[in-house]
């Protein structure tokens, strides 16, 4: 019988699929019975411990409750799921989920607040190959379970600018860009989320270049991650997080208040759908 992963000794996803397999040798079923029993399919279930396949969160919740193994695969679910983004995130990402103050700005709808259909056209490229067209399945997954952290229990407080040129750059299904707006209006009334939409007439400013990230952690520290041009670095230094945070509250001093954010964004719904 497989031994249980050491997470420490190889990748995430490796350590992922090979509990999986212990897990169900354990338990003295074939992959034929898990797929039964679960109702997910053989091959599926099957490419999940060879580490082919990155599942969704709610896969590994069914898994465990299946195998009555507490919160043990939902735990190396994420740390497989960090491993989809490329190095140079990954710090940003071990720092993202323990945050408890989040500052963001974007150019584009953002990353946590896009629903599954936007998230997969804006990943989307030239898919040539069923490879390429996996590898942005898994980037899907990967974006859509960052915003879990939006849903942790004490919730972060999140501040998020996003540009108007987000809302003139819709995806090419009408439902599915209707369902975005919605989404958006819906996530900027939660309690916990703070939602700005910076209009054009604001005219030229400081992040004009890319994406900026604030994160507070509950020590009080501080760093900064920005994004342009197809690169990112995580900022750390104090003198250089504080400049950026003072770019940021300059940004939200011409950005639209929140109440305003949403008129404006309901209007570009109601034009949607007209």
């Amino acid at each position: 019988m497989t031994e249980p992963a050491d997470v420490d000794e190889e990748s995430g996803r490796a350590a992922l699929g090979r509990t999986l397999r212990y897990l169900r040798e354990k338990a003295g079923k074939s992959l034929g019975q898990l797929a039964e029993e679960t109702r997910y399919d053989k091959s599926y279930l099957y490419r999940l411990e060879v580490g082919q396949r990155l599942s969704r969160l709610e896969v590994m919740e069914d898994l465990d409750r299946h195998y009555r193994s507490g919160e043990l695969l939902q735990g190396l679910w994420k740390v497989a799921r960090r491993e989809v983004f490329k190095d140079k995130y990954k710090e940003f990402m071990r720092l993202e989920p323990t945050a408890r103050i989040m500052h963001l700005f974007t150019l584009g709808i953002p990353g946590l607040l896009q629903t599954e259909d936007v998230a997969r056209e804006s990943l989307s490229g030239a898919q040539e190959t069923t490879a390429e067209a996996e590898l942005v399945e898994e980037q899907v997954i990967a974006r859509l379970g960052r915003q879990q952290l939006l849903h942790r229990v004490p919730a972060p407080s999140v501040r998020i600018i996003m540009d108007e040129y987000a809302l003139h750059r819709p995806v090419s299904d009408a439902k599915a860009w209707e369902k975005q707006l919605c989404h958006l209006v819906e996530m900027a009334e939660a309690p916990s989320l703070t939602l700005q939409v910076l209009p054009l007439s604001a005219g030229a400013h400081a992040l004009m270049t890319g994406a900026l990230s604030l994160l507070w952690q509950n020590d009080g520290s501080c760093v900064a991650f920005t994004e342009g041009n197809s690169c990112g670095e995580l900022i750390e230094d104090p003198v250089a997080v504080t400049r950026l945070r003072l770019s940021y509250d300059h940004v939200r001093d011409l950005a639209l208040s929140p109440p305003d954010s949403i008129t404006f964004i309901n209007d570009f719904l109601k034009e949607n759908r007209a």
